[in-house]
């Protein structure tokens, strides 16, 4: 994942919320989900997000929100300051003993028409949240918590399903094997990884493995496997003094010619160019 420029993270003692303020330059962090629900942000800048192999925009001001265990990539198009709030559901049991059944879904490209106040209203919240970190006013942490519960109560009242039976379009197995293949690649992904290898992690056949990574995220492995490793680079690129080819050779890539028309593809621009950037940045 890119290194971000600034990040200042705060976690609640007894929640786990997870809550960073980060500016991140534009790069593509590949397939990931987390076991909580993400809210995102953006305060400005362009920014794309894959969610369920559909591609939506991250508009500024305006809050996304990725469910639990929903897989999910990102693409910003330039450096952008986001506002990432992560809440586990698991830990809100105890205010509401169902809340593993409710479904979010909360993007605003398909808010309905209904939906529209108590969208804004949701928006508000996370701009207050935004006000009280730019002025860092006295108990921050316990302001920020109390709006953060509100926005996961707003979430569930007005943005949520409940389905008992856990129905989904993708069954459970399917879905777990992805992502255990994803844990996978973040381990070993300096290794030599290859089809056969992830189809084996997981005890099936290679051909099937294909048919279902492409279903579930969009790409193949090999391109998947490809873009977290140019990730990689691209974060050490602006945290690294190694030369690019000692950087390649630490994160798995081994053909010169391969990379640079890959990287180029992917971020529009050439290793050198990512690191003359951070230079200048740090002169300003």
């Amino acid at each position: 994942m890119n290194q971000p420029h600034h990040e200042k993270i705060f976690e609640t003692s007894t929640l786990g919320i997870g809550l960073s303020f980060s500016t991140v330059p534009g790069g593509y962090q590949p397939s990931h989900w987390h076991d909580g629900m993400e809210i995102l942000y953006p305060l400005n800048g362009e920014a794309e997000i894959t969610v369920d192999n559909k591609n939506y925009n991250l508009p500024t001001k305006n809050a996304t929100v990725v469910d639990s265990f929903k897989i999910h990539s990102t693409f910003s198009k330039d450096s952008s300051m986001l506002l990432r709030i992560l809440i586990p559901k698991e830990q809100l049991k105890n205010y509401m003993p169902d809340i593993m059944l409710c479904h979010i879904d909360c993007i605003p490209q398909d808010i309905r028409i209904d939906q529209f106040e108590q969208y804004y209203k949701l928006c508000e919240l996370l701009a207050e949240l935004t006000r009280l970190y730019i002025y860092d006013v006295t108990a921050f942490r316990l302001s920020a918590e109390g709006l953060i519960l509100q926005a996961a109560a707003h979430l569930i009242r007005y943005f949520s399903t409940k389905d008992t039976l856990a129905v989904s379009e993708t069954d459970p197995l399917t879905v777990e094997r992805i992502r255990s293949v994803i844990r996978y690649v973040e381990t070993h992904y300096q290794e030599n990884i290859s089809l056969q290898d992830a189809a084996a992690h997981i005890g099936i056949s290679r051909e099937y493995f294909c048919r279902i990574f492409k279903k579930n995220t969009g790409s193949s492995f090999l391109q998947y496997l490809n873009d977290v490793r140019l990730s990689k680079i691209y974060g050490d690129l602006q945290t690294s003094s190694l030369s690019v080819s000692e950087i390649m050779e630490k994160n798995g890539i081994t053909s010169q010619k391969q990379f640079n028309l890959s990287f180029k593809k992917r971020y529009g621009c050439t290793p050198s160019a990512v690191r003359r950037a951070k230079a200048e940045a740090k002169e300003l």
